[in-house]
């Protein structure tokens, strides 16, 4: 009975638990209302309470349950709180980490939307983009400030960034902070930050390095999980096409022309792999756009904002780029290829049966992938099913496939030698050869 007892108990205390028993604020209360939000997900019933007694925070829960409203609500509720938060001007009381720009972006969304009806101003920094606007609003006050890692440095050293009023410190996806390399900035800005402060770290897994990243910092904090880590949304169909390397592409065609999908986000592993499915899939008359690390932000918003308005129907994307992706009901998600870290699978079909909707996500794979699906069924202690589409049988050899990725490897390098040559022998403006430089 017990054993039942612990298994049931997170589903039944939301189902009969309210935002309001939590005890938010009337002007929380409405910003949810207005949301469409009615109970809280388990991720928010067990962090909210623990962050209102003003404990910092260890937190794990899988993508698309809740978790920026996790600490977004009982955050702004402390702040609600305090009768004397405005008095002379505004300074940074909370700092949001995330480690990409549309993470970020979308955090200070959110945060936004649930401080609509109170007097709190937010902003957002990041790189890739002008800083001019973003020192302009600092210097207005804020109290809230979503980041990057290095762009909230770099304004640092300018002296437009005061550390000094920071009560909260929240680490989000800190999992992918340590992924992309920001361990070194995380230190940095940590010891910035005045000593006296609640930290709240919210990660989609509990691996080795985020335990010790959280000892180096955290004060006796509570351990919250909604969900065992590296585990996916119930509502996820998971399912493995095998086919030939040369034949993914048309296999995704087939699949997104034939289901006459309409939103669909493709992971690549590569920026290039990216641009190049992109393209194939425009020129089969498919709506369709890049977003990777070397796009612009500018691009990288339009084409985001075009797939959540429709006007573009496939998003292909690199798994950084993914990262703070937040559409609503987004019904499929197509693994291109495999990504070789079995616990990038469970971000990347996180996309989809997202806050308790259903979806699909598709891996294509071919035989050189084989090794990383039995990484990630033995991660999820699951067998995932898989299955082929007539017209698309797998015939390759593994040694096949490697064969042609030493060949063209080869030719790739012979290429870019050959290239860097005639670009060398070139004349210049003067008639004469340019000469090649050689760093000593």
């Amino acid at each position: 009975m017990p054993l039942i007892k612990n298994r049931f108990l997170p589903i039944l205390l939301t189902l009969f638990m309210s935002f309001q028993s939590l005890g938010l604020s009337d002007a929380l209360l409405k910003a949810i209302s207005k949301k469409g939000y009615t109970t809280p997900s388990p991720i928010q019933l067990k962090a909210i309470p623990k962050i209102l007694e003003g404990r910092d925070v260890l937190a794990s829960a899988q993508t698309g349950t809740g978790k920026t409203a996790g600490f977004t609500l009982p955050m702004l509720q402390q702040f609600l709180a305090n009768t004397g938060q405005h008095q002379g001007r505004r300074k940074i009381k909370s700092l949001i980490l995330t480690p990409t720009r549309e993470l970020a972006a979308q955090v200070l969304e959110d945060v936004k939307t649930y401080s609509e009806f109170t007097d709190l101003k937010s902003t957002v920094v990041f790189g890739g983009v002008n800083a001019n606007p973003q020192i302009k609003t600092l210097r207005q006050g804020v109290d809230i400030l979503v980041a990057t890692p290095g762009r909230l440095l770099d304004l640092h050293n300018q002296g437009v960034i005061n550390f000094s009023g920071i009560q909260f410190l929240v680490l989000d996806e800190a999992d992918r902070m340590l992924d992309m390399g920001f361990l070194r900035d995380i230190k940095r800005i940590l010891a910035l930050l005045p000593s006296k402060r609640q930290n709240l770290l919210f990660s989609a897994t509990f691996s080795k390095e985020i335990k010790t990243l959280a000892n180096s910092f955290l004060d006796n904090p509570a351990m919250v999980e909604a969900a065992p880590q590296n585990t996916t949304a119930e509502k996820v169909d998971q399912i493995i096409y095998r086919t030939n390397k040369g034949l993914k592409t048309n296999l995704v065609i087939k699949l997104i022309t034939e289901g006459n999908w309409n939103q669909v986000l493709v992971f690549t592993r590569t920026k290039h792999g990216a641009n190049k499915l992109s393209q194939k899939l425009e020129k089969a008359d498919i709506k369709a756009a890049a977003i990777h690390g070397n796009k612009s932000q500018g691009a990288r918003t339009r084409a985001l904002a075009g797939f959540k308005e429709g006007s573009i129907s496939v998003l292909v994307a690199t798994d950084i780029a993914a990262r703070g992706l937040d559409i609503p009901l987004l019904p499929h998600v197509i693994n291109f290829e495999l990504p070789n870290i079995p616990e990038d699978y469970v971000h990347r079909i996180g996309r989809t049966g997202r806050a308790g909707a259903s979806g699909k996500a598709i891996s294509i794979v071919s035989v050189d992938e084989y090794a990383y699906a039995r990484g990630i069924e033995k991660l999820l202690n699951i067998k995932l099913e898989s299955t082929v589409i007539p017209g698309f049988e797998p015939t390759e050899s593994l040694h096949e496939v490697e064969s042609k990725k030493a060949e063209n490897k080869a030719a790739h390098n012979r290429g870019g030698r050959n290239n860097s040559r005639s670009q060398s022998n070139k004349p210049s403006q003067d008639g004469s050869k340019k000469r090649r430089n050689f760093r000593r």
